[in-house]
């Protein structure tokens, strides 16, 4: 086995840990976001935000800051932000 099989078996197998963290996480805000409303208003005229605008977006930060995360690695690995790209 050589390095690199090693090397992306570590990175698969962090990458289905990361997720299966992250789903989790977004399970528990889900329940939360279900029993209390804090985006609620308490006067008279309340307006809600639908569950899934609040997932939506929720979902949207964690992949942008993902992404961002891999674009640093690519820099800092290869000196280039898409490698192979040139």
């Amino acid at each position: 086995m050589s390095p690199l099989y090693g090397f992306l078996a570590v990175m698969v197998s962090f990458t289905a840990i990361l997720i299966a963290y992250l789903t989790k996480q977004f399970q528990n805000e889900n329940s939360n976001y279900l029993s209390n409303n804090p985006m609620k208003k308490t006067n008279t005229k309340s307006k809600t935000i639908e569950k899934e605008k609040i997932v939506a977006e929720t979902l949207n930060g964690r992949f942008a800051m993902l992404g961002l995360i891999a674009a640093i690695g690519a820099y800092l690995t290869t000196g280039q932000i898409i490698p192979g790209f040139v």
